[in-house]
């Protein structure tokens, strides 16, 4: 994207990465809303997601508030210690 008209850049985005390896998941439980969707604005802290790993489910927080850009990984995903899993525009 370029920054002309108000788009957001690579540049202009923080991201949340996986603290753990395991199986990525939008929602508390099947059915239930996301935690975050793009477009939501959030505050430092919120909670984006969970993994579960070894049968634990580990929330996944925000560093920094700001707008929901992109999220990453689609739900159930398996994903890799340090993978992008959100952009939030500060």
């Amino acid at each position: 994207m370029n920054g002309a008209g108000g788009d957001i850049t690579d540049a202009d985005v923080a991201i949340v990465t996986a603290p753990i390896v395991g199986t990525f998941y939008h929602a508390p439980e099947p059915g239930a809303e996301p935690f975050v969707a793009v477009g939501n604005v959030i505050d430092a802290g919120a909670t984006i997601g969970i993994i579960e790993a070894m049968k634990l489910l580990n929330p996944v927080t925000a560093d920094i508030g700001g707008t929901v850009a992109r999220i990453c990984v689609g739900n159930g995903e398996a994903v890799e210690f340090d993978q992008v899993l959100v952009e939030i525009a500060p």
